[in-house]
Parts: structure tokens; C-alpha cells; sequence
């Protein structure tokens, strides 16, 4: 997930010309993981036994019942071993622990992640009531696009919908760091177009991107 040096440096650039520009505060974020999601191990935990307990009857049924305790205790050991193992395989394996988070719950723990981010970093005390959030969340494969009130009247919701699908696209397409830069550019294009340019206000937000490794 780390953006390189060289990477930060170019986002922060595109930002701060962005905001010279347009005269809007605009902050960028990358978090690996919007929530812990804890039900993603433990539904992995239950496939792993499942799968391996159904595997286990039939093949005893097929050598023709069960024998030994000793057989017993093996069957036993491979199911809480397969278990066990897609668990640690779901915590370990972002694509794989994916599987078992609803969608429609990663889309509403990103944007909630958002939304704290939006309040903590001051963008919605700007000047002009311009602040903007641009967040990418990895593990949901989310982009989330928040703007003030500032906006409202000049950008209506369908021209923030289809900003945040072009950069979900790039992102998809291309690194991280590449679709932000191009979501940045969507950004100022469609603000310019929109009548917005810059006044001279100082810059009131950092440039640098956040970079967080998230929920645990």
C-alpha cells in the first residue's frame, strides 16, 4: 500500500496546484482498511471446518464407516487444522478475507472512515467552505469523494458520482498513486468548468497525502 517518496511528492504537487487554481482546500488519503471487519476470519474459520468435516464423513463412508479413535482424532485435527488455516489466510490475504465482507458493508465502513477523516482535518472550517476529501480505501476498493457546502448550487451530486466512478476506474486500472493524480485533474477540470479559480487565499490544509494503515 506505501506510496513511494517520489510518489507523495508528485500527489502533493498536483494538490497544491489544483488549489492555486481552483481556491479550494483539498486533501488526499490512503487507508488500507477502512474497518477490522473481525466477521471475515471467522467465516473463513467456518468454510475451512465445513469443507474439511464433509470431506472427512465422505471419505470414511467410502472405506466403509468409522474405525479407531485414533482415526477419529485425525478427522478431528484436520478439520480445527483447516479451519485455523483459512483464518490466518483471511487475516493475512486481503483478497481472500474480501470474500467474506458484504459489499454493501465495506462501501458504508469507507465512507464512514471518510467522513471522521472529512471532521478531524478541518474540512469543513475552510475559508469559503470549499474543503474537499478525496479517500482511497484499498481493502474496500472504495473511493470516496466528500465535498462542503461550498460546492453546493455550482456541482450537483451526479458530477461528484462521476468523478468518484472515473478514479475507481483508474484505480483499478492503474497504482494508486496514478489515479490519484488523475482524479486530481478530473477534479480541477470539472471545477473550471464549473466557474471556480482561485483567489489568492492561502493554502489552510497541508498537501501531503495521509497515508494509514487503518483498522486492524
Amino acid at each position: 500500500m506505501q506510496l513511494t517518496e517520489h510518489e507523495r511528492t508528485l500527489i502533493a504537487e498536483r494538490v497544491a496546484a489544483l488549489e492555486a487554481r481552483i481556491g479550494t482546500q483539498v486533501v488526499t488519503a490512503v487507508v488500507g482498511k477502512s474497518d477490522s471487519y473481525p466477521e471475515a476470519p471467522w467465516k473463513a474459520f467456518a468454510l475451512g471446518t465445513g469443507t474439511a468435516a464433509l470431506a472427512c464423513v465422505i471419505w470414511q463412508l467410502a472405506a466403509g464407516g468409522w474405525s479407531t479413535d485414533a482415526s477419529r482424532l485425525g478427522h478431528v485435527l484436520v478439520i480445527l487444522g483447516s479451519g485455523a488455516f483459512l483464518a490466518l489466510f483471511a487475516i493475512l490475504h486481503a483478497p481472500f478475507a474480501r470474500l467474506f465482507v458484504d459489499r454493501t458493508r465495506r462501501e458504508v465502513e469507507a465512507t464512514q472512515f471518510a467522513q471522521s477523516l472529512f471532521f478531524q482535518h478541518g474540512l469543513d472550517r475552510t475559508r469559503g467552505r470549499v474543503g474537499i476529501l478525496l479517500l482511497v480505501s484499498l481493502f474496500e476498493r472504495k473511493v470516496v469523494l466528500l465535498a462542503d457546502e461550498g460546492f453546493d448550487g455550482r456541482v450537483d451530486t451526479p458530477d461528484w458520482s462521476a468523478l468518484t466512478a472515473r478514479i475507481t476506474l483508474l484505480l483499478r486500472h492503474r497504482n494508486t498513486s496514478t489515479a490519484l493524480r488523475g482524479g486530481l485533474e478530473a477534479m480541477e477540470a470539472m471545477l473550471l468548468e464549473r466557474g471556480f479559480s482561485g483567489d489568492g487565499t492561502a493554502n489552510e490544509l497541508p498537501d501531503a497525502v495521509l497515508e494509514m494503515a487503518g483498522e486492524r
